[in-house]
């Protein structure tokens, strides 16, 4: 067991000291210390991924009775969820003020949050997977629920039901595949049938499988709740929301495609199809609609459909460009809803809120369009990079799949309409009696916000040597 730990769970560990230690200062800690909780945070995320370094990746390493494992893939995953959550914290000081005495409560919940998106990745068997999506689901449910307000207590609850039924839908595509090949473990289905013919059954139950874990990614059936969960959520757990439970979900997805539900041809074409509606839904969806949050709720669906396409057509090349386009992609929310979090949001939901926003904060307002541009596909942005990467990845995978490419192109394009819709009025021209008023955002959100659009620049202009990196995980899934 100490191997265990100190070859593959020293940093959950380390997340986990940090969870016990918040709940115990909530006990002892008078409520108004509340500033101190994410400070507390905040170092146990930067130890766990100074303690990264510890992980045995070369060769794969297998824990805990074969349920846990560690290579170069997980470690990428891992780091890139640990530094969204050290980014969603230093965005959380906003939301702390309100809750003040409940803020020890909150951080420990959000590194719940954290340890279980790790062990998603982690999983090699679907005991341990299931067991870690409900931490992590559980988690979000809190975290939803955060903020004062009905609007975010309804919120988790619509979330909570429908976890509940992708849950069930999840479960029961994993007992029959436990019911075809007697076991549960990745390493040992693979391994039955690569040696067996595969049946009908075994085809139903990995699509209810993939359908289950991928309800997290608002693609249809269980795509609704995205809506109704955005308007209410607080900007910060939107950050969340949208950041670290999409990489630990594309994160296991990825490795049960190559691995235990690479056999199933028709899995290739349920999930190819339902992904083309959810970015046909979501995209049209998203034109008639002048809510920021329900804009980037809209996209949050779509570019969770594209990646979808493209981790279904299963090979090392898909599943690099699936590593780039999430990697960019989380880098890109942050950057949104980190300006989202420094206006008022209260006052300022609607896209015409923001009319003439760039000519008193200029700054703020252009760091926040080369996110939204960066989401639309703008070349020398990462979102180009990885949207070029993507394509080309789809197009590459066969002949059969050139229609599915070109309505995905379609749709692409149809959603910079509703881009521009959040962009333009930025930067209208206003009437000189009308009053702007100036922004005054604090260090830790000036840090996020910049950190996150220096990232997409970089990436958009340096990409060569990411894609590497992605290519090498992929090629080591």
């Amino acid at each position: 067991m100490l191997n265990d730990i100190f070859n593959i769970l020293l940093p959950q560990v380390i997340i986990g000291i940090f969870i016990v230690l918040l709940l115990v200062l909530e006990i002892i800690c008078s409520p108004k210390m509340y500033k101190y909780a994410r400070f507390i945070a905040l170092i146990g995320i930067s130890s766990a991924i100074l303690f990264l370094s510890t992980v045995q990746t070369e060769p794969q390493y297998f824990g805990m009775c074969n349920s846990l494992m560690s290579d170069s893939y997980t470690l990428l995953f891992d780091f890139v969820i640990l530094i969204c959550g050290f980014l969603v914290t230093l965005l959380s000081r906003k939301l702390i003020k309100s809750i003040k005495g409940s803020a020890y409560s909150y951080f420990a919940i959000l590194l719940t949050a954290i340890f279980g998106a790790m062990s998603v990745v982690s999983s090699n068997d679907f005991l341990t997977l299931f067991v870690s999506t409900e931490v992590l689901g559980f988690s979000t449910y809190f975290l939803i629920a955060s903020a004062k307000g009905y609007k975010s207590k309804e919120a988790s609850f619509k979330y909570l039901i429908m976890s509940a039924i992708s849950t069930g839908v999840f479960l029961f595509g994993v007992s029959y595949l436990y019911g075809i090949t007697g076991s549960i473990n990745f390493n040992e289905i693979y391994k039955f049938i690569s040696e067996n013919d595969v049946s009908v059954i075994y085809s139903i139950s990995a699509i209810l499988i993939i359908f289950g874990i991928a309800s997290k990614l608002a693609v249809l059936p269980f795509a609704n709740w995205v809506i109704d969960v955005y308007k209410g959520c607080e900007s910060s757990v939107l950050a969340f929301l949208s950041t670290i439970p999409k990489l630990a979900v594309f994160g296991i997805l990825c490795r049960l495609l190559v691995f235990p539900l690479r056999n199933s041809f028709e899995l290739t074409f349920v999930v190819a199809i339902a992904a083309l509606i959810t970015a046909l839904w979501a995209n049209t969806f998203a034109l008639r609609e002048n809510n920021v949050k329900v804009i980037l709720a809209c996209s949050t669906s779509a570019n969770s459909s594209y990646v979808m396409l493209a981790a279904c057509l299963v090979s090392v090349y898909n599943v690099s460009a699936v590593i780039f386009y999430i990697i960019c992609y989380v880098f890109m929310n942050i950057g949104a809803f980190a300006f989202l979090n420094i206006v008022d949001e209260k006052q300022y939901l609607k896209v015409e809120d923001f009319r003439g926003f760039f000519h008193s904060n200029q700054g703020l307002a252009g760091a926040y369009a080369v996110s939204i541009l960066a989401l639309a596909g703008i070349p020398i942005t990462s979102g180009f990079v990885a949207k070029i990467y993507l394509f080309s990845a789809i197009a590459s995978s066969g002949l059969l799949f050139v229609p599915f490419l070109i309505i995905l192109l379609i749709l692409t394009v149809l959603a910079l309409f509703y881009y521009l819709k959040i962009l333009l009025p930025l930067f209208d021209d206003i009437d000189k009696n009308a009053e702007i008023p100036k922004l005054s955002p604090v260090f830790s959100q000036k840090f996020v916000l910049i950190s996150a659009v220096i990232v997409i620049l970089l990436v958009g202009v340096f990409s060569e040597k990411i894609i590497e990196l992605c290519r090498f995980a992929a090629y080591n899934i």
